[in-house]
């Protein structure tokens, strides 16, 4: 049983008790402000109705990576995680801070406060989203029939003669059957009896012998 759901927290809006099990990158989808003074919420693609509420100091990474138009903030990524060291009114609490942002070309140090009059280093390191993998080709039918021939044990004069077989005695090679016919050999695989019938060579008739020149001819 996956414990990850029975973590969450009971709330309106992302906790840090949300993320016990591990970070978030989240997908920024729209930014409105919040009925606290100064309170923006982000919410996020799948945010299932919690977005996130940034504190001050997060909001200010935020302006300085990316500026302080939050519209353009809009599809880019931001990977939270839980700091269990957050304070709150001196007792520790745990908060929600960036640990990396997308459209950052290289890792962003800052300072940051921790309580009045203490401040520390920051660091957000640059969030790469993985490349989509590269379009599969298109199939080549030919190809692929060949390997489904070859596989069921078709040799290299049954193949031709299945070609002839099923083409109707149009084509001698995979390659000039139709797409269609190609995708059904490809889906379909070749029976046992087609494969025995076409690499059966077929039956010849005997060549008439030649006369014996010994036996007498018979008369005119």
């Amino acid at each position: 049983m996956d414990m990850t759901p029975t973590l969450a927290a009971n709330s309106n809006r992302l906790t840090a008790d949300d993320l016990i099990a591990g970070p978030l990158t989240i997908t920024v989808t729209k930014l409105t402000p919040g009925s606290a003074p100064q309170e923006v919420i982000f919410n996020f693609d799948g945010d299932q109705g919690k977005p996130w509420h940034p504190c001050k100091t997060m909001r200010r990474v935020l302006a300085e990576v990316w500026g302080k138009d939050g519209l353009q903030y809009v599809g880019r990524q931001i990977t939270l995680f839980r700091n269990p060291e957050i304070l709150y009114s001196g007792q520790k609490v745990g908060g929600i801070q960036i640990s990396h942002l997308s459209n950052l070309n290289g890792p962003f140090q800052t300072t940051i406060s921790l309580a009045r009059g203490k401040r520390t280093p920051y660091r957000v390191e640059p969030l790469t989203t993985p490349a989509a993998p590269p379009a599969a080709p298109a199939p080549d039918l030919a190809t692929a029939a060949l390997a489904v021939c070859q596989a069921a044990g078709l040799t290299d004069l049954g193949l031709a003669a299945f070609c002839d077989l099923v083409s109707r005695g149009t084509a001698s090679t995979l390659a000039q059957l139709p797409a269609a016919t190609l995708a059904r050999i490809v889906e379909g695989g070749i029976s046992a009896e087609t494969v025995a019938k076409c690499n059966t060579p077929p039956a010849t008739e005997p060549e008439p012998a030649a006369p014996d020149e010994d036996l007498p001819r018979a008369w005119s």
